[in-house]
């Protein structure tokens, strides 16, 4: 396992980020297969879009079209994010992802699902939310099963806290959604209080607190087996003011 302890930068104001943030991630050394490497080298340069300069992003350039965004952060090896996708085919598409292997898979996906409407970027999330996203441009965020940091003293790690919703308010468009799911009922409950005292936020839940599965959220080979294990899933849907 390679170890990234490199920090982030965030801010209070969710625009000019004036301080440094701990990674929510580790980036590990997972092999690749040659079907991953090859689908980054042949179909990356259609699919990837290159933040170098980390500046506001022109995602009718990228995407060749105006429509609603769905964003995804960690989308993992990109099953349910793709197909997602091509269920929804009015939608645009975009996922970020840090490590190569799962970037790797969900281009193959791209390319054998033929979805024209996603779009990746392989680099930290908080940094492209931070200089990459115009605000009021998210129609949907989405974070489903994010690293649960379970040890006690790595929870300051977890991405869903106060600074991480301040950061990203201002990016979503007045109805958006912010999607979030998790297998971690610590985590989940953590979740909640920190919606619950966000501003501008709305819970889409009848009694407060989680939502019963959406359809719309395939489910995947990992979730099957966590329900086959009796692990139990949380999904929260909170709608921007």
């Amino acid at each position: 396992m390679q170890s990234q302890e490199t920090i982030a930068p965030a801010s209070d104001d969710g625009n000019d980020l004036k301080h440094r943030r701990i990674k929510s991630y580790v980036v590990r050394a997972g092999r690749m297969t040659q079907g991953q490497s090859r689908a980054i080298l042949e179909l990356g340069p259609k699919y990837l879009i290159p933040v170098d300069n980390l500046e506001y992003l022109d995602f009718q350039q990228y995407f060749g079209r105006k429509a609603p965004l769905v964003l995804e952060i960690g989308f993992g090896m990109g099953t349910s994010f793709v197909q997602m996708a091509k269920n929804d085919p009015a939608s645009n598409y975009l996922g970020i992802e840090v490590h190569p292997p799962g970037v790797g898979s969900a281009l193959k996906l791209i390319a054998e699902q033929e979805c024209s409407n996603v779009r990746i970027i392989q680099h930290d999330a908080f940094e492209i939310l931070s200089h990459c996203i115009p605000p009021q441009s998210i129609d949907v965020l989405q974070i489903f099963f994010p690293d649960p940091w379970p040890k006690k003293r790595h929870v300051k790690r977890r991405l869903i806290d106060d600074e991480f919703l301040r950061l990203v308010a201002p990016l979503l468009k007045s109805g958006g959604e912010l999607r979030m799911a998790t297998d971690w009922e610590d985590y989940a409950r953590q979740m909640l209080e920190v919606m619950q005292r966000a501003q501008g936020f709305t819970n889409t839940s009848q009694d407060g607190t989680f939502v019963p599965r959406p359809l719309w959220r395939p489910l995947t080979k990992f979730e099957k087996r966590g329900q086959n294990l009796g692990h139990g899933v949380w999904d929260l849907v909170f709608k921007r003011d």
